[in-house]
């Protein structure tokens, strides 16, 4: 979590079960200040820690946070059965 003056900015979180990231949100008005590149590179620590090699997510199609993830290095894997993107990570 990212947190400023007591108001939350930013979350993400990781599922150690399987390697996957399942949330990165950052308040629309804080966005373009590193805040998502760091919690990103947290839940990516955290997942190293438990053993994980690589991650992966699922993201909207076309969305901003596809591009996102896309310029951090990740690889389209293919679509989900709900159309969304996957993502495929080294860590």
């Amino acid at each position: 979590m990212w947190e400023e003056k007591d108001e939350i900015l930013g979350f993400a979180a990781a599922d150690t079960r399987d390697g996957s990231i399942w949330a990165l949100f950052v308040d629309p008005t804080h966005e373009r200040r590193g805040i998502g590149r760091s919690l990103f590179e947290k839940t990516l620590d955290v997942l190293r820690r438990h053993g994980h090699r690589t991650a992966w997510l699922t993201t909207q199609r076309g969305s901003r946070a596809e591009a996102f993830y896309v310029a951090a290095g990740w690889k389209v894997l293919g679509t989900s059965p709900r159309g969304e993107t996957i993502l495929h990570g080294i860590l």
